[in-house]
């Protein structure tokens, strides 16, 4: 399927930033931020890619991950059900790096009456693979 038939299909309108935007994106294994794309699309002004992200999250191709390290994070949704309930982050408190663990779920709360949860977030912090045994 094509880019621009991929966003038409999820009710984005495929303009050409958007297109640069989302197949630089889905081509990222890992999670990034605004800063990493800008670093990618020099040739792109910040503003214009931070309302692409936006949209892209709040359609449901991205997820946004606030993992407390002060720079909004994103990965490419991959979520196999209508719900867009999110898979858990780790983020390493040694090198800032967050990792989406695709293969867990975050657990179903039961929620008191009178509450509807509309999203979920769920980070694990610690220390990577990589910092570990950088120290060993």
């Amino acid at each position: 399927m094509s880019t621009e038939s991929y966003l038409s299909s999820h009710g984005v309108n495929p303009t050409a930033v958007r297109i640069l935007v989302w197949e630089y994106a889905r081509e990222q294994s890992e999670t990034f931020s605004l800063s990493d794309m800008e670093r990618l699309l020099p040739h792109m002004d910040r503003s214009s890619i931070f309302r692409a992200l936006k949209l892209f999250t709040d359609h449901h191709l991205l997820h946004a991950i606030d993992d407390g390290t002060g720079q909004q994070k994103y990965c490419v949704c991959r979520c196999e059900h209508n719900g867009h309930l999110n898979h858990i982050h780790f983020t390493c408190t040694k090198c800032g790096k967050t990792y989406c663990l695709e293969d867990y779920t975050i657990p179903l709360v039961s929620l008191p009456e009178g509450f509807l949860m509309e999203d979920a977030e769920y980070i694990i912090k610690g220390t990577c693979r990589n910092c570990l045994y950088e120290t060993q």
